[in-house]
């Protein structure tokens, strides 16, 4: 099989990758990357040097850029695509939304167009489980839940959904879209709450946490939601959407507090700050369809997954210096100096 995986440098992409190129011979995959911010070339150098020419190839370039993604998929033979490529971030996506609609919605418009022009076999898109707004304290989402983004990150995700859905319904692609849960685990940009935690932590830096820090998150190591998608992929049903999830419901402050630990840190680094606007309380995913229809099960237990994540960020350094300047930097400091 002959993949196209968009946004393969980024976190989840990346960690895709490795994970079919490591279990799967038969696989061979060009990975196209804008490489903003969050894309790290570092991320996939050992599989360029081992693999590159041969299993995998890199195109840099942009998802929106239609000539491209067309000769992409013409010139290479591809049979499917796997759609990872997107602006994740909600407070960026708060300070400013332009970038999540150009490449969240506009890109994933001319993926599907261009796929429907070549007539591909099988299209992913790779989504999230923020499309579905806040839950109470009780329940979980399932497939069927209604689309209620509450930021413009999620809107913006949920827009893409959408067009996933038309895409099937009028002309009949072959799409099929995933949602996850929150992901932890290796070449995570440390924007993200674990990462974050993590390099302030081994600083001594002050750990900011949003409002109360009672916020829940169901977390899922990111190679359990690669097994998911590798499962859509194979023998997913067009037209379907798959959740994921990994039944490990944890109130932020409780995975703050639990980092620390494991790093020998003091409670006393923590610092509350104010609530970003719009922060859904709480978020569970069923799984119990991915269950039945692909045989999804989570491997990886959220205390082993997170004890081997504070691992390899202790073993990473050069990976973890490479992210920590520039855009980044500034960034983090112009947001959280804005919410103390």
């Amino acid at each position: 099989m002959r993949l196209l995986v968009t946004g393969g440098c980024g976190f989840i992409g990346s960690n895709f990758i490795r994970h079919l190129l490591a279990t799967r011979d038969d696989v061979i995959i060009v990975n196209l990357d804008k490489l903003t911010y969050a894309g790290n070339p570092l991320n996939l150098r050992d599989i360029e040097e081992k693999l590159g020419g041969s299993r995998y190839l890199f195109v840099r370039g942009d998802i929106a850029d239609s000539c491209l993604v067309e000769s992409i998929l013409r010139d290479q033979a591809i049979d499917a695509v796997v759609n990872f490529a997107a602006e994740t971030h909600v407070d960026r996506s708060i300070a400013d939304p332009a970038p999540f609609l150009t490449t969240n919605v506009m890109g994933t418009q001319v993926l599907l167009e261009v796929a429907r022009r070549v007539g591909l076999a099988r299209f992913v898109h790779v989504s999230t489980d923020e499309v579905y707004g806040a839950l109470g304290p009780e329940g979980k989402f399932v497939e069927t839940t209604p689309l209620a983004p509450n930021s413009p990150y999620s809107a913006s995700k949920a827009s893409a959904d959408m067009l996933c859905r038309a895409y099937f319904k009028t002309y009949g692609l072959p799409v099929l879209v995933t949602r996850c849960s929150n992901n932890y685990g290796p070449y995570q940009f440390p924007e993200k709450l674990i990462p974050l935690m993590i390099m302030k932590a081994r600083s001594d830096e002050a750990l900011p946490v949003y409002g109360d820090g009672m916020q829940v998150r169901d977390w899922i190591h990111v190679l359990d939601h690669c097994r998911g998608v590798e499962l859509a992929l194979m023998k997913g049903t067009p037209g379907e959407v798959y959740n994921f999830g990994s039944d490990n419901e944890k109130a932020n402050i409780e995975v703050v507090r639990t980092l620390l630990a494991i790093l020998g840190k003091p409670e006393s680094l923590i610092r509350h700050v104010t609530d970003r606007p719009g922060h859904d309380r709480r978020y569970a995913m069923g799984f119990e369809y991915a269950r039945k229809a692909l045989g999804f099960t989570p491997e990886i237990s959220f205390a082993d997954g997170l004890a081997a994540t504070v691992a390899w960020y202790r073993d990473n350094e050069a990976w973890l210096e490479s992210v920590q300047s520039g855009a980044y930097r500034d960034f983090m400091d112009a947001w959280y100096g804005d919410r103390r």
